[in-house]
């Protein structure tokens, strides 16, 4: 277990929105991801192991119906992703402030190369 978090991970969680934890709770009001067309950043929910929702703004990308985001394998929303794969996305500030509906989807880290091109180019 990890007693100290990293001084990044503060500075990220001290700066966030505080509206950011209200997506998850918001009703779905959305299908697809053709909402985020024109915004910068996502706000990407993930779901801890006891159904707690964690708040990540993400630089994202949209191809074929799909939001790609990049990450460093090891952190903690890719974990959470591999454990609970299902998801809340909404058009968002680079501080997590939503700015529009959120909409569910499932997510997976991928591994096969062709899928690693198409994530770049939609990046």
């Amino acid at each position: 277990m990890r007693l100290v978090t990293p001084v990044a991970n503060r500075f990220y969680h001290w700066i966030r929105h505080p509206a950011a934890h209200s997506l998850a709770s918001q009703e779905r009001t959305l299908r697809g991801f053709e909402h985020l067309r024109g915004y910068k950043y996502c706000l990407l929910v993930t779901y801890k192991r006891r159904g707690e929702a964690v708040p990540t703004p993400v630089w994202f990308g949209l191809a074929d119906g799909k939001v790609y985001v990049r990450s460093e394998a090891n952190v903690a929303k890719v974990k959470r992703i591999r454990n609970h794969s299902q998801v809340r996305v909404a058009p968002c500030t680079v501080r997590g402030e939503p700015l529009g509906p959120p909409a569910e989807g499932q997510a997976r880290v991928l591994d096969a190369s062709g899928d690693e091109a198409k994530a770049e180019a939609a990046l």
